[in-house]
């Protein structure tokens, strides 16, 4: 399971963070630099986003519903049919569809949604949230919910134009909220609006500078803005929040390769691979190891 699939299916409930953030948008994949229709790099390192397709299915476990506001419904059948989503997404669609031809209302179309996005079918997904979230019903934080699934499940679908529009809405709804400003920052750098994504990801490390996703995208940002300093100074905290972050040691391994440390380099994409074997952090560390061990990318 990807990590836009864990976003979205992350984002099923709310959780209000002590600092009046909401708690709920786990990490995005970033893009590395200049990246050619293989998922090569110009400096023979593959991008991130190559190695979604290479392993889309990591087993990261089940994701539970945990028993707190806001929810679209609050009965057992939406209860049920949510928790299925993660292990059986093809059953989850069936119990959804059929709830929803006896009447289930939002809590049916919300599974359906839900459970077509991790069957593959994102942009169909992400169609339903939005619709669900603009029939006048959903207000509040439940319909940022809806917004920032829609908007995960866009970026799934390599739509980068809606995903931006769904986040840029729920941010009109909470204004201050690092996850959907990160979120943000990610739709505005897949659309190659660099400046934008900055300033997003700077207002977001405003708000909580433990913010590690920040500083890992951040960091790429500047490495492609060739601010080397910048990039350095800000995988290095990422580092120093989690040093088993396999995301900021793949960056700075891209970083390292990037200014001549190939050794460094090296050492930093097998720590990947180490502490997070099944992600797709780990599999992009394996190609630029290879990648390495071949010699310099041929022009």
């Amino acid at each position: 399971m990807n990590p836009r699939l864990l976003a979205v299916l992350g984002a099923l409930v709310l959780v209000v963070g002590a600092g009046g953030g909401l708690a709920w948008w786990l990490r995005s994949e970033h893009p590395a630099a200049d990246v050619s229709a293989t998922g090569v790099s110009a400096t023979g390192v593959a991008s991130p986003d190559a190695a979604i397709a290479a392993s889309p299915d990591a087993d990261t476990g089940p994701l539970p519903v945990p028993p707190f506001p806001p929810r679209i419904a609050d009965d057992d059948q939406y209860d049920r049919c949510m928790t299925m989503i993660a292990n059986d997404p093809e059953g989850a669609e069936a119990i959804a569809t059929s709830w929803q031809a006896t009447g289930g209302g939002d809590g049916a179309i919300h599974c359906q949604a839900l459970a077509a996005i991790a069957s593959g079918e994102p942009e169909n997904g992400a169609a339903m949230l939005e619709s669900l979230a603009h029939a006048g019903k959903a207000q509040g934080l439940t319909l940022v919910v809806l917004l920032s699934q829609a908007a995960e499940a866009r970026l799934m679908a390599d739509q980068a134009e809606p995903a931006l529009k769904d986040t840029t809405e729920a941010l009109a709804i909470s204004p201050d909220d690092p996850d959907l400003l990160i979120g943000r920052a990610n739709a505005y750098d897949s659309l190659e609006r660099s400046n934008e994504a900055m300033d997003d990801l700077n207002q977001a490390l405003v708000l909580d500078p433990s913010r590690g996703d920040a500083l890992v995208l951040r960091a790429s940002l500047y490495r492609r803005m060739e601010k080397l300093t910048e990039a350095q100074a800000d995988i290095g905290r990422a580092i120093a929040l989690d040093p088993q972050d396999a995301e900021a040691l793949l960056e700075r391994g891209i970083l390292r390769q990037a200014m001549g440390d190939l050794k460094g380099a090296r050492q930093d994409w097998s720590r990947a691979r180490e502490v997070d074997p099944n992600s797709e952090a780990a599999e992009l560390a394996a190609q630029n190891l290879t990648l390495l061990d071949s010699g310099p990318a041929k022009p």
